[in-house]
Order: C-alpha cells, then sequence, then structure tokens
C-alpha cells in the first residue's frame, strides 16, 4: 500500500477532523473579511481566557518543539529525529514566507492602529507589529501535534491532538497576534510537514523499532 495512502487511512479520525475545520474556517473567510473575523474573536474575551491564552500560546513556541524533540530523543532516536525534521522543514517553509515573500505584512496591531474599534488587548502583553503571514506559532503546533496523532498507535487521541493545535492557532488570533488567514496558512504548512517527513521515514524509524523488539 503507498505510504502516504496508508497515512491517511490509518489517521482518518484525525483528517476528518482537521478537514472539518479547514472547511468551516475557509467558508467563514470566504463570507467575512478578516476585519470582521478579528472583531468576533476579539469581543469574545473573559479574564480567564486572558489567563489561559497565554500560556496556551507556548505550545507553538518553537523552544517548546525543540523541548519536546529533545526529550523524544533520550528515548527513541529516530522518532526524535523526525521530530526535529518536522520542525525544521516546517519552521523554513514559514521563516521564508514571512521574511522573503511576505515580509512587510502588517499584524493586527499596526493593521489596526487607527480604527475607531476598541480593541481588547492584555495589558503586558508584548505584541509584534510585522511579519504576521503566516503564523509561525500556528504552523510548529500543527507540525508536533499531527505528526504525534500520526505516531500514536491509539488513533482515539488523534482529536485530542488537534485540539492542542487548534487552541493554540486560536491564541494567536485571540491574543491579536495574528489574522485567522495567518493561522489557517500555519496550520496547512505544519500539517504538510509533518506528512512529508512521516511519509519519507516512518518506514526507517519503523524498522528500527521491529529491530529493537526482536
Amino acid at each position: 500500500m503507498p505510504p502516504l495512502f496508508d497515512l491517511f487511512r490509518k489517521n482518518r479520525l484525525f483528517f476528518f477532523g482537521y478537514g472539518l475545520m479547514l472547511l468551516i474556517v475557509g467558508i467563514l473567510q470566504f463570507t467575512y473579511t478578516q476585519e470582521q473575523l478579528m472583531q468576533w474573536v476579539n469581543i469574545r474575551n473573559t479574564p480567564a481566557a486572558d489567563l489561559l491564552f497565554p500560556y496556551i500560546t507556548y505550545l507553538g513556541d518553537g523552544a517548546f518543539f525543540v523541548f519536546v524533540c529533545l526529550i523524544v530523543l533520550v528515548y527513541n532516536r529516530r522518532i526524535g529525529l523526525m521530530t526535529l525534521a518536522s520542525f525544521a522543514l516546517s519552521s523554513l517553509a514559514s521563516l521564508f514566507l514571512k521574511t522573503i515573500a511576505f515580509p512587510n505584512s502588517p499584524r493586527p496591531l499596526l493593521y489596526f492602529e487607527h480604527s475607531t474599534y476598541q480593541y481588547h488587548i492584555i495589558k503586558g502583553l508584548e505584541i509584534h507589529s510585522y511579519n504576521s503571514f503566516p503564523s509561525g506559532h500556528t504552523t510548529t503546533a500543527f507540525a508536533l501535534f499531527s505528526l504525534f496523532a500520526f505516531l500514536d498507535e491509539r488513533k482515539s487521541r488523534s482529536l485530542f491532538f488537534l485540539l492542542l493545535a487548534f487552541l493554540t492557532g486560536y491564541s494567536r488570533v485571540y491574543l491579536f497576534q495574528h489574522f485567522v488567514e495567518d493561522t489557517y496558512a500555519g496550520s496547512l504548512i505544519g500539517t504538510i510537514s509533518s506528512i512529508i517527513v512521516y511519509t519519507a521515514l516512518h518506514s526507517w524509524a519503523l524498522k528500527k523499532r521491529q529491530t529493537d523488539e526482536n
């Protein structure tokens, strides 16, 4: 069976959930402007969310990804190298788009600096002004958690990994760091990166696992 087809077959729960998410968010972006979507998210702020999302967003931080990679390397070197490869590929793709393709894309803070709408911004939070597209944190989160979903033999946990990635992307919009389109693109970059890495290296990693078991 072709590796890519086998990946989709084994992880159909994850891809069904992710596909549904892409469809819904895609329709919303087609129906509403990025400004309207930002206002929809921004107005739904709560004190609890203000406390929670600044921590959730760290799930997409590069340092967190590297930390997880190092832990995985201790337990399984080849799986750890797969994780590092996914991080490297997704990060390079995101960095290229941010700095080369869309170097001056404004973030919400700069884009709405003259807006009459009173946006909710968490006090003390550092908010950037440029390199909005795509969302690097969302890219990292989807690269990490989609790969974990692919590797986890208990496929019932796939939706949990997808939820973690989705919340990370949502946090970037909630924290006024990115537009919805930034996180949408970031999710695609991260997930596709993990699909490429998993398809290319899974047989190599699985061979090592089988050798250890024998």
